[in-house]
C-alpha cells in the first residue's frame, strides 16, 4: 500500500464545551512533523448529516443529497483518515457513527488510525471504532493511543485542554502510530 500524501483528520465530537478540536489539533500537529503528508482537519459540526438521509444504501452510492455528495468528495480526496473520538458511555458518538455509515466505497481500503480520550482513555471507544472500521474495509493500524482525562477536566466541563501537556506520556505511543500509518 502506497505512503499516504493527504490524512484527513475527523474531530470525531460536536458537543458544546467539547476538547475534540483541540485534541485534533495536537495531534495534527505530531503528524506533520513525522510525515511528508499533506493534513486536513474536518470537524463534523460542519458536516450536519441527517440520520439516514439517503434513499440508496450507500454500498450503491447513489447518493440523492448535496450534502452527501460532498462528503463523498471530502472522504474520497484522502489516502488515510485519523479518528480522534472521545469515548461516551463506553462507546464512540452516535455523529461519529452516523459520518461514517453515510458513505461505503469512500472509505474501503484506507489505512486508518484511532485516537480516543475519556475518563477511562477510550480503550472500550477504540475497540468499537475498530471494529466498524474493519467492516468499512479500511486498514485500522494496530497502534491506538488512548488518552486519560482527569476527574477534574471532566467535570470542569470548560473545552479547554492542553493535550501537550496533559496527555505527554502518551506522546510515544501517538507517535508509533503515526509510523504506521506512515508505512500505508
Amino acid at each position: 500500500m502506497p505512503v499516504p500524501s493527504r490524512i484527513l483528520v475527523i474531530v470525531g465530537s460536536v458537543r458544546p464545551n467539547r476538547i475534540c478540536p483541540a485534541v485534533a489539533e495536537w495531534v495534527t500537529s505530531i503528524g506533520r512533523a513525522m510525515l511528508r503528508a499533506e493534513f486536513e482537519i474536518v470537524d463534523l459540526r460542519d458536516w450536519p448529516l441527517p440520520m439516514d438521509g439517503e434513499p440508496s444504501i450507500p454500498a450503491t452510492g447513489d447518493y440523492r443529497t448535496g450534502l452527501t455528495k460532498a462528503w463523498s468528495e471530502k472522504i474520497a480526496s484522502g489516502d488515510a483518515i485519523v479518528f480522534v473520538s472521545p469515548q461516551y458511555n463506553w462507546g464512540y458518538p452516535a455523529v461519529l457513527k452516523n459520518a461514517l455509515d453515510h458513505l461505503y466505497r469512500e472509505w474501503a481500503g484506507k489505512p486508518a488510525m484511532i485516537v480516543t480520550y475519556g475518563g477511562h482513555g477510550g480503550n472500550k471507544c477504540a475497540a468499537q471504532l475498530h471494529q466498524v472500521l474493519t467492516g468499512l474495509k479500511m486498514k485500522p493500524v494496530e497502534t491506538m493511543p488512548g488518552f486519560t482525562l482527569s476527574r477534574a477536566r471532566i467535570e470542569a466541563n470548560s473545552g479547554e485542554v492542553e493535550p501537550e501537556t496533559e496527555f505527554a506520556e502518551g506522546r510515544p505511543m501517538l507517535e508509533q502510530a503515526f509510523g504506521e500509518l506512515g508505512r500505508g
